[in-house]
């Protein structure tokens, strides 16, 4: 069983791979606390996290990562939640896959509300309702290349998008930051952003689901370190009804 935890990062592709999904490959939600240790205990052999709640409800755990790691579960994190969790647990056998991993693994990215963004609910497709920063600025940066916008222009929409919260941050709102802006360049430059923008967190969650359905379906030796059981551990397992032991 391989279980893939996805929302908004993949808002465009979920559709089309409920329908060409791969055997034993469980679509499911943007993970909360206790979904990867619940997914350990029924099962899984393959795990792949893309997206996580973390405000409305807890975030994943690094214990339950580390106790489906230590279960002989495969791990990978990508794009946003997971990429976070992957630079956190590489250490103990956390695979982090794409561009949004190696820039928190590395230290470039160091605040987790880069990858942060608001969107719908799952009844209207995880819609993006934000636009979080590991897409914004690369999108500046081809915008220069490209010659939409000059290297000033970038400095001031690249500072606007910054002093925004995630929850705020749209391109037609930091756009509108560069001060009256005749409504013929804005719509040139929006259109631009929809045709051309670059949407890191998909690419690298592509990325993992192309990892996840090249997993065997068998579950590894255990780690060389060992899994340590906490009272807030065993207290999340009462609380989610499992009662398995390590390594199960």
């Amino acid at each position: 069983m391989k279980v893939l935890f996805a929302g908004p990062s993949l808002s465009k592709d979920l559709p089309q791979l409920r329908i060409k999904t791969v055997p034993e490959l469980i679509l499911a939600a943007p993970a909360a606390c206790g979904d990867v240790a619940k997914a350990t205990v029924e099962g899984a052999t393959a795990i792949g996290i893309v997206d996580g709640y973390f405000e409305a409800s807890r975030a994943i755990w690094h214990k339950e990562v580390l106790f489906a790691l230590w279960s002989g579960v495969r791990v990978a994190g990508a794009a946003s939640m997971g990429a976070l969790r992957a630079a956190e647990c590489s250490s103990f056998g956390m695979i982090g896959i794409g561009e949004v991993f190696s820039r928190y693994a590395s230290g470039t990215l160091v605040d987790d509300a880069d990858v942060a963004q608001i969107h719908a609910p799952a009844e209207l497709g995880y819609l993006s309702l934000s636009e979080p920063w590991v897409n914004v600025e690369p999108t500046f940066r081809k915008m220069v290349t490209a010659g939409v916008i000059d290297t000033a222009e970038f400095e001031l929409l690249h500072a606007a998008a910054r002093r925004l919260h995630y929850k705020e941050r749209t391109y037609r709102t930091v756009f509108e930051s560069l001060g009256p802006i005749p409504p013929e360049r804005l719509a040139q430059m929006l259109s631009w952003v929809a045709a051309h923008g670059v949407d890191q967190k998909r690419l690298d969650a592509l990325e993992l689901v192309d990892w996840l359905v090249s997993q065997n379906g068998r579950r590894e030796t255990h780690r060389n370190w060992r899994f340590s059981e906490t009272l807030q551990w065993r207290d999340l397992l009462v609380e989610l009804g499992l009662n398995p032991e390590p390594g199960t």
